[in-house]
């Protein structure tokens, strides 16, 4: 006779379940590195710019000391006309803007990013399921575009 303890077979089962979320993430990752590659190689097309949300106190994100005193949890990018030596490395990209005619110098992990999106294509997708600060972006963001928010497609699987 084989006894099974249910709470053991219930962990067990927890950690052989596939963890959708892990590899639509990384997939939605994959979608901005290649918009962002098409960026560094052929530039922007007359209208398109892109929004990019970030987190920046996290731990891969390296943005100068007077810029995350200003934006000391989260900041949002614009990369249209002033843009300079975008690069793209595996889990993050560099790139240079300008803020009042100063270049400064960016580094954002992939990981730090909550969202982004080109309102001109009516696009956008949100990575990390956390408030905006600025409810104006927000909104502008999902009425502007074609956000896709695939928190609403997970199921609950409450432990009973």
């Amino acid at each position: 006779m084989l006894l099974i303890n249910k709470r053991l077979f219930q962990r067990a089962l927890h950690f052989t379940m596939i963890n959708y979320n892990k590899f639509l993430n990384k997939n939605l990752i994959g979608v901005l590195k290649d918009i962002l590659r098409s960026i560094a190689e052929n530039g922007l097309s007359s209208g398109n710019h892109l929004y990019i949300t970030f987190l920046t106190n996290h731990k891969s994100v390296k943005i100068p000391s007077w810029l995350k005193k200003k934006f000391t949890e989260e900041m949002t990018i614009i990369i249209q006309y002033e843009y300079y030596n975008l690069s793209i490395k595996e889990n993050f990209f560099q790139i240079e803007l300008s803020f009042n005619d100063i270049r400064t110098e960016l580094k954002i992990g992939y990981d730090s990013i909550i969202s982004f999106a080109d309102p001109s294509a009516n696009f956008g997708l949100i990575l990390k399921n956390k408030k905006l600060k600025d409810n104006k972006i927000k909104q502008e963001i999902i009425e502007n575009s074609n956000v896709i928010k695939f928190s609403k497609f997970k199921k609950n699987y409450s432990k009973k």
